[in-house]
């Protein structure tokens, strides 16, 4: 009974994987002596109509323009203005001089 699934599927060899033109070693996650330069991405950012949040979005603008070792500075900074921003959602709205009557 093997015999007749083995005899039904052919004994094809798997098909080597193609190598780029630029030869074996040089493919993605290989790491290349040197950097590849900075390149912006192109997004569009949609506006979130809080002028503060739309300033810190737009300051990942600034990672376009750095080598990949320089965007951390620029994420922790959008990082943090973007937690204050949501850490002044959560605050108690200041009383005005004559809201606290008794």
């Amino acid at each position: 009974m093997t015999d007749e699934v083995s005899a039904s599927v052919p004994d094809v060899p798997p098909e080597p994987v193609a190598q780029s033109a630029a030869g074996p070693g040089s493919g993605p996650g290989t790491g290349s002596a040197e950097p590849a330069g900075a390149a912006p991405l192109g997004l569009v950012r949609t506006p979130t109509g809080h002028p503060g949040v739309d300033a810190h979005l737009e300051r990942l603008a600034d990672a376009d323009h750095l080598a990949a070792d320089g965007h951390v500075e620029v994420y922790e900074d959008v990082h943090r203005g973007l937690r204050e921003a949501l850490t002044a959602l959560d605050a108690q709205p200041v009383p005005g001089p004559y809201e606290n009557r008794s």
